[in-house]
């Protein structure tokens, strides 16, 4: 995407699903392995926080999305699944940018 991506409620949405998907995987595998393997919980609190924040601008973002483009409930529904799913957020911007 170019830089005028964030310009768009679907260039936004794609870019914060990006950020949560990777937060998402890094709290998974590098920040609660760390906890529990090295005793280290620092990771998962300041990783923690972050996938948190991104998470609520993911659902923000999905929401302007919805109402910009008129998204059906199914489709909603199914962005708002697959950000609780490792890589989720990155195969729903693969189905989207096919759609577009």
């Amino acid at each position: 995407m170019s830089d005028n991506s964030l310009k768009t409620s679907l260039g936004r949405f794609l870019k914060i699903g990006f950020a949560e998907g990777s937060s998402f995987l890094i709290l998974l595998f590098i920040a609660m392995p760390l906890k529990y393997m090295a005793d280290m919980p620092t990771p998962v609190r300041i990783v923690g926080m972050l996938h948190g924040i991104l998470f609520v601008l993911y659902a923000l973002a999905l929401a302007q999305a919805t109402i910009v483009y008129k998204w059906k409930i199914k489709t909603v529904i199914i962005a708002f699944l697959l950000s609780f799913l490792p890589f989720g957020t990155f195969f729903l911007e693969r189905i989207l940018k096919k759609e577009k």
